[in-house]
């Protein structure tokens, strides 16, 4: 695996972070290495896939990066099949080789679309299962409403979309606290002040998160009976929204009945 040195050398990326060639060669690394709890976010993934997935239907990664979502699931549910859209033709190469090496090619598609742009590229058909781990921040704001709407109108009854994304506090000087935490973990994990400070100056402009609270009224307001989060550090989350007309039971009462 590569080591992430993209913003340790050389000038600052002043035209804002990229999903470049330079950023998906190591791509892999920089999850790990600034991402907390990745690895636990990744099984905690898995198992909720495993539990909701329905025979018969596919699973989706939207901004599926190198693939690794979807191998890591390709084990867990041998009978699913795969889809991954990405915008960045680079991260889609990476994804390709990784299946390759995997053995997961025949078992995982692998599609070019911009969250940002027509939704009528990037059908979801036969969906139960949509997975956008940090990838939702990347979203226009303007763009996040319709996008959600596609996802839910997409899914089979039951299913889910599971998000993993940075967030907000509702108040400042807290959210100031958890991102010098943040800082901390990336210092721990190897990261210098420099480039802790120039990564911050490219996603400015490109990475903007909502707070808990308006990231589950926007998943509500399109449909998703169910929202709940599954996981926080800090200022990272992720958000289970489950696609059901029925709410009046929990998950656990509806699979005794079955």
């Amino acid at each position: 695996m590569k080591r992430d040195e993209v913003f340790a050398q050389g000038p600052a990326q002043a035209a804002g972070f990229e999903f470049s060639k330079e950023v998906a060669d190591v791509f892999d690394d920089m999850l790990l290495r600034s991402v907390p709890l990745y690895s636990e976010q990744q099984r905690m993934i898995q198992e909720i896939s495993k539990a909701f997935w329905l025979p018969g239907t596919a699973v989706y990664d939207l901004g599926c990066s190198t693939a690794t979502a979807m191998i890591s699931l390709a084990r867990d549910l041998p009978d699913a099949r795969f889809v991954g859209y990405d915008n960045s033709h680079p991260m889609i190469e990476h994804a390709r080789a990784n299946l390759r090496e995997s053995s997961f090619e025949n078992r995982v598609e692998l599609r070019y679309a911009d969250l940002n742009g027509s939704l009528g590229e990037m059908p979801l058909t036969n969906a139960s299962i949509v997975i956008m781990s940090w990838t939702l921040q990347f979203v226009r704001p303007l763009n996040r409403d319709n996008l959600l709407r596609h996802i839910y109108d997409s899914l089979a009854e039951n299913g889910v979309l599971i998000v993993a994304d940075k967030v907000l506090t509702n108040s400042s000087p807290m959210n100031r606290f958890f991102i010098d935490f943040y800082y901390d973990y990336k210092r721990r994990n190897g990261y210098s002040d420099l480039e802790i400070s120039r990564k911050r100056e490219a996603l400015e402009n490109a990475l903007i998160p909502y707070r808990i609270d308006e990231n589950l009224v926007m998943f509500r307001r399109n449909g998703f009976e169910i929202a709940e989060t599954f996981f926080q550090w800090y200022n990272f989350a992720g958000f289970l929204c489950v696609k059901r007309s029925d709410t009046s039971t929990g998950r656990g009462e509806r699979s005794r009945g079955e």
